[in-house]
């Protein structure tokens, strides 16, 4: 009997609670909402949904306005205003911009408060943002920082405070996972390579060199692990060919200075390359022209961020494609799952983007507003030209 009590509160009328989620599910007033809609803001059952909007329409609580529309004739209270916190990556590269930029546009659209830290991409950063955001009481953290190695401490400061967590790109023990089918994103690329390499050098290739980032961890490897797999499926005779595997730490720098010295001693006549993110792969580029090998090089980047993309734009380049996060979409679908978490509605302990293949004869299609900030793209192109220089 000591054990019932403790499972359930018996004072608690059920049906009321219900009604309660029945009626909050209109956010103002005179909003017109269907069953359907209702339904899912409620997170009840259809059928019950409409056993309860037939009962309050009886008391005058809701009235029907349509063959399928309700209003509720209750004022909607006043919500409390929800605080996320958001620690993002870091202002380096245009993705993480984007990201955040995409956040805050949806959290303002939704009436949020949005208290936004930089992580900088360092770990110390990364673990003291975390702390200001428990000191800062949020409802929930978002975190965007990239070493694995830290993120059971970053985790743990958030579960020791209650706060629920949402974890982009790359997972942290406890949190939501928010990001990239890894491992489809790198399967897309590697076929296309496979196909390119079929179509342009007549299926013969000698080197398969993979630009790696060891201290993001396992599940962002999982991009060039399909790549891999998914150059084999397409070009069997690939399996032959030699695999070298290079740490270019995701950054333009440190990619370009690693295969600039290993093509240095490769005799290898077709190289494809395949990169963690297009600035690693634009590093590559630049490192095989530097070396006057731009011809036997064909690149595959992933991200497709606006520097990949004014890359793809350039005439006669080997940066080949990219495959697309969409990181200007992330901003609503985190705002989404957030407040699903927040409102204990069951979510999945990841959530993937969708992915597309980018290459010079799609990037406007995907992309076409990227016209409107040429000259900014091709002083992308040209600043990554220098720096890599």
């Amino acid at each position: 009997m000591e054990q019932q009590t403790r499972g359930r509160d018996p004072y608690l009328v059920k049906s009321v609670m219900h009604s309660s989620r029945i009626l909050s599910a209109f956010r103002s007033a005179g909003e017109a909402l269907s069953l359907k809609e209702i339904a899912q803001r409620s997170g009840l059952p259809k059928t019950m949904s409409f056993r309860l909007l037939y009962t309050l329409e009886k008391c005058g609580m809701v009235e029907k306005v349509g063959y399928n529309l309700y209003q509720s004739t209750v004022r909607p209270a006043k919500p409390r205003l929800c605080r996320l916190g958001y620690a993002a990556q870091g202002t380096n590269y245009q993705f993480s911009r984007e990201v955040s930029a995409s956040l805050e546009r949806a959290a303002k659209e939704q009436g949020i408060e949005l208290i936004a830290l930089d992580n900088r991409y360092s770990a110390k950063m990364a673990q003291r943002n975390a702390e200001l955001l428990v000191r800062e009481k949020v409802d929930l953290a978002i975190e965007f920082q990239t070493d694995e190695t830290i993120a059971p401490i970053v985790a743990a400061k958030y579960r020791d405070a209650g706060i629920p967590m949402i974890a982009i790109d790359i997972p942290h023990p406890g949190a939501t996972y928010y990001g990239a089918n890894n491992y489809e994103a790198g399967l897309i690329g590697g076929k296309y390579l496979g196909r390119w390499v079929k179509e342009h050098w007549n299926s013969e290739l000698d080197e398969i060199v993979l630009l790696e980032l060891p201290r993001a961890g396992n599940l962002p490897q999982m991009r060039l692990t399909g790549m891999l797999v998914g150059i084999n499926l397409v070009l069997p005779a690939a399996k032959n060919c030699r695999v070298t595997h290079l740490d270019g730490d995701g950054e333009l720098g440190p990619s370009f200075e690693i295969v600039r010295k290993h093509i240095r001693h490769s005799s290898s006549r077709r190289i494809v390359v395949g990169a963690i993110n297009d600035v690693s792969a634009i590093g590559a580029l630049r490192a095989f022209e530097e070396a006057g090998r731009a011809e036997t090089c064909a690149v595959m980047g992933q991200n497709a961020s606006p520097e990949g993309r004014a890359e793809l734009r350039e005439p006669h380049t080997s940066f080949v494609g990219s495959v697309a996060f969409f990181p200007e979409r992330y901003g609503p679908d985190l705002v989404r799952v957030s407040l699903d978490i927040l409102a204990k509605k069951p979510v999945p302990p990841a959530v993937f983007v969708d992915h597309k293949l980018v290459t010079p004869m799609t990037v406007d299609h995907y992309y076409p507003n990227d016209g409107l900030l040429q000259n900014e793209g091709r002083a992308a192109v040209e600043l990554i030209r220098r720096a890599a220089v």
